[in-house]
C-alpha cells in the first residue's frame, strides 16, 4: 500500500454559477486549461454498464498516466466527486458556490496514492509545492476561460 497525498485549491470566478459549472462540465475539454491532463474522453454509455465514466491521460515531465474515473456523486451546480477505477489510484472534488449572481468560487480537491517512497519526497517542501502550484495554475486558467467567455457572451 501506499501514501494518499492530497492538494487543494481555491479561486473566484467572476462569471455566474451556471457558466462556471458549464465550462467545468465539459469534461472533454479539460485539457483546454489543465497543463498535464494530454485528453479526457468521455466512455460511451451505450456499450459501458458504469454512468459518468470518463478515461483520463495526464503527461508531465516526461511520464505518462492512464486511468479511468467515475462521477460517484454529483449535485447539479453544486459538487462533482469521482474516484479512479483502475490505473493511477486518484479520487477529488470540485464543489462550486455561488457568492452573488456573478461571483463563483470553485474549490478542489485532488488526493492520489504514491508508493511510499515516493510519496516521501512528494511530502517535502519543493515537490508537494509544485503540485499545488501547478493545480493552482491549472484552476487559474479554468477562471479564465470561464470569464472570457461570459464577457465575450454578454458583448453579444
Amino acid at each position: 500500500m501506499g501514501t494518499w497525498l492530497k492538494h487543494e485549491v481555491i479561486t473566484v470566478v467572476n462569471a455566474p454559477l451556471e457558466n462556471v459549472w458549464d465550462t467545468w462540465s465539459d469534461l472533454d475539454s479539460m485539457s483546454l486549461w489543465m497543463s498535464w491532463i494530454e485528453s479526457v474522453k468521455t466512455v460511451d454509455v451505450e456499450t459501458n454498464t458504469l454512468p459518468d465514466l470518463t478515461e483520463w491521460t495526464l503527461a508531465a515531465n516526461g511520464f505518462r498516466f492512464k486511468w479511468r474515473a467515475q462521477i460517484i456523486e454529483r449535485v447539479e451546480k453544486r459538487k462533482l466527486k469521482w474516484k479512479s477505477i483502475g490505473g493511477l489510484p486518484t479520487e477529488g472534488s470540485v464543489v462550486f458556490e455561488s457568492n452573488s449572481d456573478q461571483i463563483t468560487t470553485v474549490n478542489l480537491a485532488i488526493t492520489y496514492e504514491l508508493p511510499k517512497m515516493i510519496a516521501r519526497f512528494m511530502e517535502e517542501n519543493i515537490l508537494g509545492k509544485m503540485v499545488t502550484n501547478e493545480l493552482q495554475a491549472n484552476i487559474n486558467r479554468f477562471k479564465d476561460l470561464v470569464e472570457k467567455n461570459y464577457t465575450k457572451n454578454l458583448s453579444n
